[in-house]
């Protein structure tokens, strides 16, 4: 079985509101992409937010989720995701892989989110982000 291995992050503003992108393909998720050779799960995180959404981020690294799944046969993907907190605000979609890119309110986020394992996903980010905020 082949692996692959993906990172991004859960980014929350000061409003904690969430950003989230619509990819090419159709669904709306995290920024996420491929892991480079020689890059950690860290560096890659932070450059394929960077490359996909224009903005800069702070990981809080204590904070580090993983996705399972199978996106083809015989293809094992595990994608790592980081909370985190934007460092910058101005927003420019990639154009070959993001169609649209905004920041979301909780309600919002959770309606358009395309999986349901990125919903939990998301629901366990907002619980901890607001531990570390309050």
């Amino acid at each position: 079985m082949e692996k692959e291995k993906s990172c991004g992050a859960i980014i929350f503003n000061e409003n904690i509101e969430v950003l989230i992108v619509k990819h090419t393909a159709g669904h709306w998720d995290f920024p996420k992409g491929h892991m480079e050779i020689g890059e950690d799960e860290y560096q890659t995180a932070i450059r394929e937010v960077k490359e996909e959404t224009n903005i800069d981020v702070e990981l809080i690294k204590e904070y580090r989720y993983e996705v399972h799944y199978s996106p083809k046969e015989n293809v094992d993907k595990t994608v790592v995701f980081f909370l985190a907190k934007n460092k910058s605000n101005e927003l420019i979609k990639q154009d070959e892989e993001i169609q649209n890119i905004g920041w979301f309110e909780y309600k919002e986020a959770i309606d358009i989110l395309t999986y349901e394992s990125a919903k939990e996903l998301f629901k366990k980010s907002y619980n901890d982000i607001k531990k570390i905020i309050e």
